[in-house]
């Protein structure tokens, strides 16, 4: 059947972003388009598009405050005020400002939820920022994903996982395929207690089952960059970082949804989910994610995949911007 995806091109849809040593033409040609939000130290913060450089610059001076921009370097100085809470309180007031003035589609899709911006140390927060804005600025984006699977010989490698599929009111990738639960990571959020709150929001999965079964695997690290399924402008840079878990669940386990964000569940096998990233169907980053489970899982090895090293490079991507993932542990086989 043609039109499938390798799983080297289900990585390519994930890590989007042009590597300099392999596509340096692609990566020039994309850098020259960008800017780099920087610390007063220097310190790179995200990738900003240029529409939305000039939209800031063309927002009041009272609203934004003072923006410094080298156009020689290309970089964008903002939000350096004293504290965490003022340049929170100024990153907030902008993206309320540009939401009441309906300056980007992606806004629309506001979720009252703020994300953390770190600083050199990788531990300070420097000040946090809207989730749905949180491109507009290409800053480091926090979530957690997990796979549940349970146990069946039958099945093909001994398992079946279960996988959700996302609603169609969602204002992101609507009627996608998902991880078993997913969720973005909040300032100050614990990732395991935040996969655990996820867990209860979306399957109904009891805190006790996940306490005692859901283990961390590791992290994983990408550029994403955006398309029209993300619900607003697209092309918008997603730097992002996964805390990834992994839950044998019972083999009577019924999950639930229970926020609306997942329209149901299905209890696949090992080919058939493959079949289905092959398609397409998946979102990308939990596509990838699933690639990753693979690979700890000795489904995907050096053995079987061509691709693999290269595949290994794009999951655990080395990303120029601070945060915690700097100081994470790589993915292990299980």
């Amino acid at each position: 059947m043609s039109g499938l995806m390798s799983n080297l091109d289900i990585m390519k849809e994930a890590d989007a972003f042009p590597y300099e040593d392999k596509e340096p033409e692609a990566f020039k040609a994309l850098n020259e388009t960008l800017y780099t939000l920087v610390w007063q130290d220097g310190q790179p913060l995200g990738y900003m598009l240029e529409s939305v450089l000039k939209q800031l610059l063309d927002t009041p001076e009272e609203v934004r405050g003072p923006v410094i921009v080298d156009e020689a370097k290309r970089t964008v100085r903002a939000f350096e005020l004293p504290t965490n809470e003022e340049r929170s309180a100024r990153v907030a007031g902008l993206m309320k400002y540009w939401r009441e003035n309906e300056t980007f589609d992606i806004l629309r899709g506001w979720r009252d939820e703020p994300w953390p911006v770190y600083g050199s140390d990788n531990k300070q927060v420097l000040y946090s920022v809207e989730r749905s804005g949180t491109g507009l600025l290409g800053i480091m984006r926090y979530g957690v994903h997990m796979t549940g699977y349970v146990k069946d010989e039958t099945a093909s490698h001994g398992m079946k996982i279960l996988v959700a599929q996302r609603a169609a009111t969602k204002s992101t990738y609507p009627n996608m395929l998902d991880n078993s639960v997913a969720g973005g990571l909040m300032t100050d959020e614990n990732p395991f207690e935040c996969i655990i709150r996820e867990a209860d929001e979306e399957a109904d999965i009891p805190e006790e089952l996940m306490r005692e079964r859901a283990k961390f695997t590791g992290m994983d690290t990408y550029i994403y960059i955006t398309d029209e399924r993300a619900g607003g402008e697209a092309g918008q840079i997603y730097p992002e970082t996964q805390w990834v878990y992994d839950i044998e669940l019972p083999a009577n386990f019924i999950p639930s949804p229970k926020d609306g964000e997942v329209a149901g569940f299905w209890l696949w096998t090992v080919d058939e989910v493959r079949e289905k990233l092959a398609q397409g169907q998946f979102k990308p980053n939990c596509a990838l994610i699933l690639v990753d489970f693979f690979i700890r899982h000795n489904i995907i090895t050096r053995e079987n995949e061509p691709d693999y090293d290269e595949i290994i490079r794009r999951l655990h991507r080395k990303l120029p911007f601070p945060g915690p993932h700097q100081d994470g542990q790589p993915t292990t086989i299980l």
